[in-house]
């Protein structure tokens, strides 16, 4: 039998990602136009464990969605990671009257509200990552504003690797995965894109294509390195030597993660929060939110986490091509 929910808490877990306070914001009012109250519990599961949680109204929520980050925080908690952090943190939800809970995150926030769910708290997790790194979803939370930030800045140092006639090496996000260099290299007509799931880690490809470009009477030329490879700078400096051509590495890092969130963001996040609330005032738990096959759908986090992500074959091989 379905267990009620009578009071939401919603928590930001791991790293922010644009689009999270849209998320937010979606969760509270959804929650409470079906009756129920709403509990913000500031600092993820850390602050959860602390106890640093508060009444949420909509006014709560109001002239947030336009903002970056999360208004609710995020940390990262190595206690909730133990059998007796989660079991705290079960207690403490108890406490306060949170009997279902919003998680909006990556992988790792899903392990806890897997947890959660298994000490008696009906969770949802939402796929709060700018890494496009889940495998049950098309899209994540913060991965469109995220990408437009770097494809921009990509731009911006293009200009001035054709002025000066270099190399240029710009790393961009992602941790394990590479779909923002994909994403980018495609979008700012790279002539070399570095994958984590694909790179074989032969330097001598990328010189050999600089050479040739050269001799073709190409310029400059742009190399998007995932987060995955990183060590840009040294990079630059061994094709710097090997080609003769200077070579500056840029590694755009935590900008990517900031902004005010895209349409697609804001929308996209809106009706994840919306759907996450319907789902836990159904009694439902330990699911989370994806957008698959153009349509919002629920997954059983086990199942989630066991699902498998490969950049696709085609878009990879399509990268490829245009990059000649």
């Amino acid at each position: 039998m379905a267990k009620e929910v009578n009071t939401i808490g919603v928590l930001t877990s791991g790293g922010d990602a644009p689009g999270m306070n849209a998320a937010i914001r979606a969760v509270v009012r959804k929650s409470i136009a079906n009756g129920k109250k709403v509990k913000g519990i500031m600092k993820g599961y850390q602050g959860l464990l602390n106890e640093e949680i508060f009444d949420m109204s909509p006014r709560d929520v109001s002239d947030t969605i336009q903002r970056g980050g999360t208004i609710l925080r995020t940390a990262r908690c190595e206690e909730f990671k133990t059998p007796e952090g989660q079991k705290k943190g079960a207690e403490v939800c108890k406490k306060y009257g949170i009997d279902g809970l919003v998680v909006i995150g990556g992988d790792g926030s899903y392990k806890g509200a897997q947890a959660l769910s298994a000490n008696g708290i009906n969770t949802i997790g939402l796929p709060g990552t700018i890494d496009l790194d889940i495998a049950c979803t098309d899209y994540t939370i913060g991965f469109d504003t995220a990408v437009n930030t770097a494809m921009q800045a990509i731009d911006k140092v293009r200009d001035t690797s054709s002025s000066h006639e270099r190399c240029s090496i710009i790393e961009v996000m992602g941790r394990n995965a590479g779909y923002i260099a994909l994403w980018c290299g495609v979008a700012n007509g790279a002539e070399d894109i570095l994958l984590p799931e694909k790179y074989e880690f032969n330097e001598q490809d990328i010189i050999n294509n600089i050479i040739n470009n050269r001799k073709k009477g190409k310029t400059h030329h742009i190399i998007i390195n995932a987060e995955g490879i990183g060590h840009s700078t040294s990079m630059a400096r061994r094709i710097e030597a090997a080609t003769g051509v200077e070579t500056r590495a840029t590694i755009l890092g935590y900008m990517q993660r900031g902004g005010s969130p895209t349409c697609t963001d804001r929308f996209h996040a809106s009706m994840m929060g919306a759907y996450a609330a319907d789902l836990l005032c159904q009694g439902k738990s330990n699911r989370v939110v994806g957008w698959k096959d153009g349509t919002y759908k629920d997954f059983d986090i086990d199942e989630a986490l066991a699902m498998q992500k490969n950049i696709p074959e085609y878009q990879y091989e399509v990268s490829r091509l245009l990059s000649i």
